[in-house]
């Protein structure tokens, strides 16, 4: 017999055991009444060889399915009010379980069921067994009143493709997705995955975020920093990357929540797929810094915006929106600013600031030039200071110069895709 620890909070384990035996009597009567366990089969692709398949018993679904009845009974009212009265709870308290939340519901989801689930899948169904829940309750305490939260949240990636894990920094990782990784957690996470994940080229990888959490620190708002890789990503490569369509988040390796990732950043663009090399990350680590700045310039959040935009659009939208990126970042005068800019000599300013010219008519020629857009942003944000990039391209001008300050600066990052 495994030997059990003395619990740190009594009084919480006891009300939380009282709501498992319940729900466990409650769940098992369901079953003897006719309702039936579902089961997955789930298919598991191979880079080489047979893809592999498994038939398991979805008790999470079974659960889950019955949350709003479990959550109207004695037992589940008595363990919620413990655990709003636990300091240690406040973190999942404010948990995402819907678009507007109550504590009571964040609790029911990030706390209660996963301690149902957890217990209910050690005991192979709902026949109670003592240990299983007794693990189950140490893992809850272990998170509540440990040092710190270990969070983790995960993205499925699309339209890129890696040899080995890549650091992006802060935290921030592209790996290649482990089988089962994710349905592991979230049975429903099947359905939730983009087309021909995991079996094809350019859809075996994750965007993953991993923070340390210290005691009353709320989780990250995961969706708006993976956006911002997702943009970072796309400046970098030209490449057409998405993430999403959810992002799964975990806290001390238990479920935590699935929210929506930013609609353009989970939509994939038009192009060919690539693989993320050692350089170009370089890149993405850099430019994902500067995204996450780049609302204190409006302009320069504007020419985001509307380059963003202009991947999903075609013809005259997509030229126009171009054009208007430009003028965002370097006013009307964007065609003589960006040729210096990015222009290397005298001749190719030249033919750059020919083929700018040309979208005063329509802006065809920008949108035939759009590569030139991405570069131009590419470079802005890493000089920094746009404003001061561009009183400088302007002095360049006025006085002639050729490879001054700016080009000095300039990274050959910002000159290819």
């Amino acid at each position: 017999m495994a030997v059990r620890s003395r619990p740190r909070a009594p009084q919480l384990r006891l009300v939380l055991r009282g709501f498992c035996l319940g729900a466990f009597v409650f769940l098992g009567r369901a079953l003897e009444e006719g309702d039936e366990l579902p089961f997955a089969f789930d298919e598991h692709p191979q880079r080489a060889g047979p893809a592999l398949y498994q038939y398991r018993p979805l008790v999470q679904a079974f659960i889950e399915s019955r949350a709003a009845a479990l959550a109207d009974r004695d037992d589940a009212r008595l363990a919620l009010d413990a655990l709003l009265r636990e300091p240690a709870a406040a973190v999942y308290a404010s948990a995402h379980a819907g678009l507007r939340p109550s504590e009571d519901q964040a609790l029911l989801r990030t706390v209660l069921i996963p301690l149902l689930v957890s217990t209910a899948e050690a005991c192979g169904g709902f026949d109670w067994d003592d240990d299983a829940f007794e693990r189950g309750y140490a893992e809850l305490e272990r998170s509540l009143y440990g040092v710190s939260r270990a969070y983790a949240a995960v993205a499925p990636l699309v339209g890129l493709s890696v040899v080995t894990q890549v650091e992006l920094g802060d935290g921030v990782r592209i790996r290649p997705v482990a089988a089962g990784e994710l349905t592991l957690h979230w049975p429903e996470a099947q359905s939730l995955l983009p087309a021909g994940f995991g079996a094809e080229v350019d859809r075996y990888c994750v965007l993953e975020l991993q923070r340390a959490l210290e005691l009353g620190e709320e989780a990250p708002d995961a969706p708006a920093e993976l956006a911002d890789v997702v943009s970072a990503l796309r400046l970098a490569t030209a490449a057409p990357v998405c993430a999403g369509p959810v992002v799964f988040e975990r806290l001390d390796w238990r479920p935590f929540g699935i929210r929506p990732l930013l609609a353009i950043s989970a939509a994939q663009p038009a192009g060919e797929p690539t693989r993320l090399d050692a350089f170009r990350a370089e890149l993405v680590r850099e430019l994902s810094t500067r995204l996450a700045r780049a609302d204190d310039d409006v302009a320069l959040a504007e020419a985001l915006d509307r380059w963003e935009i202009s991947l999903f659009e075609l013809g005259p939208v997509r030229a126009e929106h171009l054009r208007g990126v430009l003028v965002a970042l370097f006013g009307d005068a964007f065609e003589l600013r960006v040729a210096v800019l990015l222009g290397r000599d005298a001749d190719e300013r030249r033919r750059l600031h020919e083929s700018l010219r040309g979208s005063g008519a329509g802006g065809a020629a920008v949108a035939a030039g759009a590569d030139v857009v991405r570069r131009a942003l590419v470079a802005t944000l890493q000089r920094g200071e746009r404003e001061q990039l561009v009183r400088e391209l302007d002095a360049m001008l006025l006085g002639g110069g050729v490879g001054g300050a700016v080009a000095a600066e300039r990274p050959a990052a910002a000159l290819t895709a």
